[in-house]
């Protein structure tokens, strides 16, 4: 336990006392009527325990949230099952199904046809989210230990007048340390330039505890301005964002205790290594934007070297733990992630909702066309 703070809010859960004083749980627990939560999945979380967890969890908050939305990619034989699962849980669910034709042809009209992941689909979210809301709560469909009190304490320093709330947690299962994308190349990455470029949104990305966790709460004004790259470098570009908009002042991240996620490979297509790809691209953009300009020639050997060093405090506070712990494994994936470090090419990120070339409307219709036409199961949506 600690209570360091770090040049944003950084709010504990020192596991004493009663938790949020009155005041703020109850503020917090208003605020929950007023917010729509979005909940990405894929066919990966069709009837998952994590995703049935998350649902169940969130069919607990009182008063339910304003809606959940829940962008959805599937094909079209399986659509109708999917929003027959999420509708059997009792929450105002809006069902986007993401890869709907209407939806495609929606984005190839604006321009913005391209290639699709969970920033695609988490953005095709926030416009209606925004509308539906006065604050917009976006988090993971595969915590196996998600908790409804997660809402309330995402929601909680937006009561305070903060503008963005990020969440942060240990990733520590089965007698082992994960979070390994985040571990062993976010966090090296970021320590990297560091030494080199005193800028202050290199100050700013390091000071987050979990920079890859996927749960965070905003206004609703802040989401309409957020531009998603369109796949795993979500989370980066969000942050970015962050900055530009609400600043060192106007951002908190609060501590979500302990997470247990499921688990990727580290190749693959939808492996970490692919990841972490997307990833770098997502922050070197964001930190050539704010004017820091990487020497690339030197940045992958002497990011490997930062690494190496924190890899050896993994080791050691794996012991102190009793935890088990490859060195070597962990090496070998920092030399794979390394050869994801290079310029980060052309922008593909989608505009702002703000001057976005359609309305959120113009999405609902889109990627809900069972209103129009028979498209699987009924649903509440």
């Amino acid at each position: 336990m600690e209570y360091v703070q770090e040049r944003i809010a950084t709010l504990h859960e020192f596991g004493e006392g009663d938790g949020m004083s009155d005041a703020l749980a109850r503020d917090a627990a208003a605020a929950v009527g007023e917010t729509a939560i979005v909940v990405p999945m894929t066919v990966r979380e069709y009837e998952s325990p994590a995703a049935e967890r998350v649902l169940g969890e969130l069919e607990r908050l009182e008063p339910a949230p304003a809606a959940v939305f829940v962008p959805v990619r599937a094909d079209d034989d399986e659509i109708g099952t999917f929003r027959e699962w999420l509708g059997s849980f009792a929450l105002p669910t809006r069902v986007l199904w993401c890869n709907a034709p209407g939806v495609d042809a929606l984005l190839a009209e604006a321009g913005l046809a391209g290639d699709f992941g969970k920033g695609r689909d988490v953005w095709l979210a926030l416009g209606p989210a925004a509308d539906e809301g006065d604050s917009v709560v976006v988090h993971d469909a595969d915590a196996r230990s998600y908790e409804a009190e997660h809402v309330h304490r995402l929601l909680a320093p937006l009561t305070m007048d903060y503008e963005f709330s990020k969440g942060y947690y240990a990733r520590v299962e089965r007698n082992r340390l994960y979070g390994r994308l985040f571990r062993l190349f976010y966090e090296p990455l970021v320590r990297t330039l560091a030494d080199t470029h005193d800028a202050p949104i290199v100050d700013y990305l390091g000071a987050f505890r979990y920079a890859l966790a996927g749960e965070f709460a905003a206004t609703d004004e802040l989401a309409r301005r957020l531009r998603p790259p369109r796949a795993w470098g979500l989370e980066v570009g969000t942050l970015g964002d962050a900055y530009e908009i609400a600043g060192f002042g106007g951002t908190a991240q609060v501590d979500l205790g302990r997470h247990e996620h499921d688990h990727r490979a580290v190749a693959g297509d939808a492996g970490l290594e692919r990841m972490s790809r997307e990833v770098a691209a997502a922050l070197l953009r964001v930190l050539e934007e704010h004017g820091v300009d990487p020497d690339y020639e030197t940045l992958p050997e002497r990011y490997r070297a930062v690494g190496g060093e924190l890899i050896e405090g993994y080791r050691a506070d794996a012991a102190f733990n009793g935890l088990e712990y490859d060195p070597a494994d962990e090496r070998d994936q920092l030399a794979r992630y390394a050869g994801s470090i290079a310029p980060p090419g052309s922008d593909a990120r989608l505009p702002r909702w703000t001057e976005a070339p359609f309305a959120p409307s113009d999405v609902l219709a889109a990627a809900r066309p069972w209103r129009d036409r028979r498209i699987g199961s009924r649903s509440q949506d």
